[in-house]
């Protein structure tokens, strides 16, 4: 951390930032004079940022102290990186707090994407338009997480995952590789719906996908519901309970019909 003076919420330009010894740049990097950098959270702790070589960060781009953009990635237009949460959510109030956020080589964040603190992202990963990625979740390499996207806090994707557009993908949820979650699928972690109740605290069970699971357009995924590798589920089920292994499974609610000949295979 730096003793250099930023307030909070105060914006700087990249000029003065490089003055400060706040951020650097790499080589063949193309930073737009109209980006925005933000390098105080609320707390008025000072965070660097460092931009690497052939990296992009487009015009009206928000990039807040802590983030670190590998090699050749590119932030597009009116992309926000490293904002920390502030606010109510799950009965905890977020300070504003701000963290190391890591966009990783190659990967693209499309315009309008916003990507909070603490945030991982490796490598080639596409993150479409108008996407956003909550508080300290992972994103393995290779993974295209599709525009209008929303992915809650600490949820934990791998690699080569595709998550289409339109979908959630609740607080603490796991993604193993390889899994495919069609359009507009919904994830649900509290079976009881206690959120907002001050006498409560919700006892989260967020679902689980397992290598290479593959889910269809539409379909609603319960608490605590774990769809096992090499699963298929069928567009518009509703999933309250464990799918097997290779199963596949459809319906409201859903229900295992066949199991795949291939499964366990790769």
């Amino acid at each position: 951390m730096t003793t250099a003076t930023f307030a909070a919420g105060q914006e700087a330009e990249a000029g003065e930032l490089i003055r400060a010894g706040l951020l650097v740049i790499g080589e063949r990097a193309a930073v737009s004079p109209r980006a925005v950098f933000m390098p105080a959270d609320a707390q008025g702790t000072v965070r660097p940022v460092e931009i690497g070589s052939a990296c992009q960060v487009g015009a009206c781009a928000v990039i807040y102290g802590g983030t670190v953009l590998h090699e050749s990635a590119r932030v597009e237009e009116h992309v926000v990186v490293g904002k920390p949460e502030r606010g109510y959510a799950v009965q905890r109030i977020y300070l504003g707090v701000g963290a190391k956020t890591v966009i990783g080589r190659g990967a693209v964040a499309r315009s309008g994407a916003v990507v909070y603190a603490g945030v991982e992202i490796g490598e080639d990963v596409m993150i479409g338009h108008h996407t956003l990625i909550r508080s300290f979740v992972t994103v393995g390499a290779g993974s295209q997480l599709g525009h209008h996207l929303t992915v809650e806090r600490a949820s934990r994707i791998g690699a080569r995952v595709r998550c289409s557009p339109g979908s959630h993908i609740t607080s603490s949820c796991l993604l193993a590789d390889r899994v495919f979650l069609g359009a507009g699928v919904r994830t649900v972690n509290d079976r009881e719906l206690t959120w907002g109740d001050p006498g409560r605290m919700p006892e989260l069970a967020p679902p689980r996908f397992e290598h290479g699971a593959r889910v269809g357009s539409g379909s609603v995924i319960l608490a605590g519901v774990t769809i096992g590798a090499e699963a298929l589920v069928g567009a518009g089920a509703v999933v309250t309970r464990d799918i097997p292994v290779g199963a596949v499974a459809y319906g409201v609610p859903a229900r295992v019909y066949r199991q795949q000949a291939q499964a366990g295979t790769s």
